[in-house]
């Protein structure tokens, strides 16, 4: 179904993700977040305005565009109120945001746990965002959560949460020595949240199903990078969820076969936050100046990502596993300024060259990349619009990406406003 379309970060997450929901969101019916939580960080410019988003779907800042948070999604109350908060501040109407009744619930907790879990990893921590998304997953899959249904019934949700936080609390103290949590606060408080929730509860389910089937326009908005998937990123420093294409149907609760577009969001060059194998990180100048002129730090941690030339293999390994259709190529104008330009086209390890995406984080930190060098085109991108205007050496950059994915580039972005977005393929 072409009116069905899955945006997905093709790296590590950070790609870019928030700008083009919100670009194509203007041309749509409804944009559903589908997994992760507030450790996602999607940025979107609107006139010179910048609103980061963690828990609301890009689309909120499109008139008449409905915003779904689906059953996959681990929902943050407190997360989510400050954002309501800011938009209302900003006069963006949030009228249009329903989240779903079978969504798991992320609690103080949940953070605490993730807190000491990681400080308990000492040199091997994860780098989590400490937003209690690991810890929520865990009980979601252990199937002792607690749900956004369950907040709705009362007396009976105060009970459940009790239970909860008395086990957390021994979990708390007794194997890590830690402090143990208010639960009378919590109760009272997350008893505020539901009565405040009710108006956006639905079951979102049908209505992405409904929105579908009567043919109007649907965007999957991604979380987080197909690099940090569970199963196909690079485990352990992974997310808890499935930010790929796969995991968008079941967190949103329609069929596989809908989608029929998958947009494959990817930066110019390659950037990570938090610990992990990144093959092509560039731990010298060029790096530096990559992030200086890219601004990479996290929109959720403020953390310095790390920069590297474009990696070829993993965003092909992102494009298999996805089944992406087609790329939407990021920040290609912080690559103004470089004389010569590098993509990895494949890694290194023991003499041997691996074309394929490894498994294994020995095997990735034992990888060097293989690079190619293209002439850079040392113009300022920001003005074009369209793909004429290009200057010659930017479109021969482009045609080496597609060559090395395997996936053509139907969007490419030459800064950060809606308007420096230039459109080189039919996708709404």
């Amino acid at each position: 179904m072409k009116n069905v379309i899955a945006i997905v970060g093709s790296q590590w997450g950070d790609e870019g993700k928030g700008k083009i929901i919100d670009y194509l969101a203007g041309r749509a019916d409804m944009v559903v977040r589908a997994q992760g939580g507030s450790n996602a960080g999607h940025t979107v410019v609107i006139e010179g305005t910048k609103y980061a988003l963690h828990l609301v779907p890009s689309g909120v800042l499109n008139a008449g565009t409905d915003n779904i948070i689906g059953n996959g999604v681990v929902f943050d109350p407190e997360s989510f109120f400050a954002e309501i908060e800011m938009l209302d501040a900003g006069g963006v109407d949030t009228s249009r945001i329903y989240v779903s009744d079978r969504a798991h619930i992320v609690f103080p907790y949940h953070k605490r746990l993730d807190l000491l879990s990681e400080q308990a990893r000492g040199a091997a921590s994860l780098g989590t965002t400490l937003r209690g998304i690991g810890p929520c997953y865990m009980d979601k899959v252990e199937r002792s959560g607690l749900r956004v249904c369950d907040m709705m019934e009362g007396e009976t949700f105060r009970e459940k949460l009790a239970r909860q936080i008395d086990a957390k609390n021994d979990v708390i103290v007794k194997l890590y020595g830690g402090e143990p949590l208010d639960k009378d606060g919590i109760i009272d408080t997350y008893a505020t949240y539901a009565e405040k929730l009710a108006p956006y509860v639905r079951d979102t389910s049908v209505m992405v199903y409904d929105t579908i089937a009567a043919g109007k326009t649907v965007l999957f908005e991604g979380a987080q990078g197909s690099m940090l998937d569970l199963d196909f990123g690079t485990y352990p420093f992974v997310t808890s969820s499935h930010p790929i294409s796969g995991g968008f149907t079941t967190g949103a609760g329609v069929g596989a076969g809908v989608v029929g577009e998958i947009i494959g969001i990817t930066k110019a060059y390659t950037t990570r936050v938090g610990a992990g194998p990144m093959v092509t990180e560039l731990t010298d100048e060029t790096g530096d100046s990559i992030r200086e002129k890219g601004h990479e730090y996290g929109t959720t941690t403020g953390r310095p990502r790390r920069c590297g030339w474009f990696d070829g293999v993993a965003v092909r390994h992102s494009a298999r596993v996805n089944g992406t259709t087609g790329l939407a190529l990021m920040l290609l104008d912080v690559l103004d300024d470089f004389d010569e330009i590098s993509l990895c086209y494949a890694y290194e390890r023991n003499g041997e060259t691996i074309e394929h995406f490894p498994a294994g984080q020995k095997a990735l930190e034992e990888s060097r990349p293989l690079y190619k060098t293209v002439k850079g085109w040392r113009t300022n991108l920001t003005a074009c619009r369209t793909w004429e205007e290009l200057p010659k050496e930017a479109k021969d950059y482009i045609a080496h990406i597609e060559e090395l994915t395997g996936v053509p580039v139907k969007i490419i972005s030459v800064g950060p406003g809606r308007e420096q977005t230039i459109m080189r393929g039919d996708i709404l």
